[in-house]
């Protein structure tokens, strides 16, 4: 049977590894044995998946990411180049915690930009983006942009990326799409 992904000759992928049709794996990337690759996904250059990853259909992961056990995307999940999970919250070269490993979730949509930091156990909810650089220690709400260091919420964001400005009803009306949203007691739902 054919393959039905494409990967680059210097990839590695380590026998048992599940891959989706139509995903894209790029040079020098490793996918351990059990990582589960959805469907046209990019893996881009010197991408680290371990083996108990599993990726949605439609993820973008840009160069020099690690995606270490516990990280979980769902599906239109964009990762920027060189952003960075965790997976233990107090590591020691000399003791060993992969016992203590906590799941991190990234929801349908949502985007982390370049050089972010994901701290272990928390959740990334459904189409919030986090700004380059950003350092993320708690949960992120649906729809939320957040930044800094550590990230902090500075606005809301449609499901295109542009940012939404609700008025004193708490409806917010997409630049791009055209869409319309609600705000009501800080979740954001889309109408």
């Amino acid at each position: 049977m054919p393959q039905s992904f494409f990967a680059h000759i210097t990839a590695v992928i380590d026998e048992g590894a599940i891959i989706g049709e139509s995903t894209q794996i790029w040079h020098f990337s490793h996918l351990m044995k059990g990582c589960t690759v959805g469907n046209n996904c990019t893996i881009g250059q010197n991408v680290f998946i371990a083996s108990t990853v599993v990726l949605g259909n439609n993820v973008k992961v840009q160069n020099n990411v690690s995606l270490y056990d516990g990280v979980v995307c769902e599906d239109d999940v964009f990762l920027g180049p060189s952003c960075v999970f965790t997976n233990v919250i107090n590591p020691r070269s000399a003791v060993s915690r992969k016992h203590e490993f906590k799941k991190t979730f990234i929801k349908k949509g949502a985007t982390i930009g370049a050089n972010a930091t994901i701290l272990c156990g928390i959740t990334i909810n459904e189409f919030a983006f986090i700004g380059a650089g950003s350092v993320v220690t708690k949960d992120v709400a649906a729809y939320a942009l957040v930044t800094g260091n550590p990230a902090k919420q500075t606005g809301w964001i449609s499901e295109y990326g542009s940012k939404l400005n609700f008025n004193k009803e708490g409806i917010a009306v997409c630049s791009t799409s055209g869409d319309y949203y609600k705000l009501n007691n800080s979740i954001v739902e889309k109408t």
